[in-house]
């Protein structure tokens, strides 16, 4: 039974049933609702806050995993890059100084990149902006590749156009030095053996016993054979396109004026005539009559390891020349 409840009213000195007013109840309603709406909201807070759902503990992990697979993504990228800018350096400055061809410039490479907008295998990555990071990188990698097989493309040309040039260019050693224990005397300022000053020494000093034979270092014509004061029994071949190669101090010679020579083809026999302190073979190359250390030009006939070696034995070899 519902009780009911009276006061006392000091007006009409008697004791009347309360009746609470529709407004105070409408705002006891309306006061208790808003408790209600806040405490909930406080727990939902709570529990939220530090209570993560299971299906947040996954979205963290997969976020996570995401980032550990874009950082190995992004090294593989920044190894790519680094090996395609060497391609790119190799080809301006080795390949196409070879065949005198003009470099590409960065621009056209560049101008490519933005023309390939697409990589079908990294389309569904663009939905992510780490996605859409390693899709940009791949792409400009893969406009570059694009861009340097077709440079390849063409040198291949220049190369199958230029096969008598490749075989005229003295690219291997005068004397075999399978053991690289040859090179006596570098390429640079040395003690003259006879004038015992600094001289300029403009080739390389291949010491071998007497009778040892020099080989053409490439295709060409000989256009001196014979005897100077200073060089002895020597040999000049002109191999045609700026180069020319000399070989000085034989014991004999075997090529003569005029004569066509092969590379590896026998010219002459090491001695020690002329200005010479011992058997060697001193051997020059020129470049439209100007010279340069041939130990650039000895990369037909030795790996990569020996070439590095020989670049090593030629800088460090003996301050005195043999001539």
């Amino acid at each position: 039974m519902k009780k009911i409840k009276y006061f006392y009213n000091t007006n009409t000195l008697r004791y009347e049933k309360l009746v609470t007013p529709l407004r105070v109840l409408l705002l006891r309603v309306f006061a208790f609702f808003s408790v209600l709406l806040v405490s909930s909201a406080l727990v939902i807070w709570v529990y939220t806050k530090f209570i993560p759902r299971p299906s947040d503990k996954e979205s963290n992990l997969r976020l996570e995993l995401m980032k550990d697979n874009y950082s190995i993504l992004n090294e593989k990228v920044k190894s790519l890059q680094e090996q395609m800018a060497g391609l790119e350096k190799r080809d301006n400055e080795v390949y196409r100084s070879i065949f005198e061809a003009k470099p590409v410039p960065d621009s056209a490479r560049a101008k490519l990149t933005e023309k390939k907008k697409e990589v079908d295998k990294v389309n569904v990555m663009n939905d992510d902006l780490l996605g859409k990071d390693i899709a940009v990188s791949l792409n400009n990698i893969s406009a570059r590749i694009v861009y340097q097989i077709n440079s390849y493309k063409q040198i291949e040309k220049l190369i199958n156009n230029q096969e008598n040039k490749m075989a005229s260019i003295p690219a291997i050693q005068p004397v075999s030095n399978k053991d690289l224990t040859r090179i006596a005397s570098g390429f640079g300022y040395r003690i003259h053996p006879i004038y015992g000053i600094p001289k300029m020494h403009e080739g390389i000093d291949f010491t071998a016993s007497q009778g040892t034979p020099i080989y053409a270092t490439g295709d060409g014509r000989v256009t001196t054979s014979g005897n100077a004061a200073g060089k002895g029994n020597h040999v000049i071949i002109n191999h045609g396109y700026g180069y020319e190669s000399v070989y000085m101090h034989m014991v004999r010679i075997k090529a003569r004026d005029g004569e066509s020579v092969k590379r590896g083809q026998i010219i002459g026999w090491v001695g020690s005539s002329g200005l010479s302190s011992g058997p060697h073979c001193h051997y020059e190359v020129h470049i439209f009559g100007r010279p340069v250390d041939p130990v650039y030009f000895f990369f037909n006939d030795l790996n990569a390891e020996q070439y590095d070696r020989l670049l090593k034995l030629a800088s460090t070899g003996s301050a005195k020349s043999f001539d």
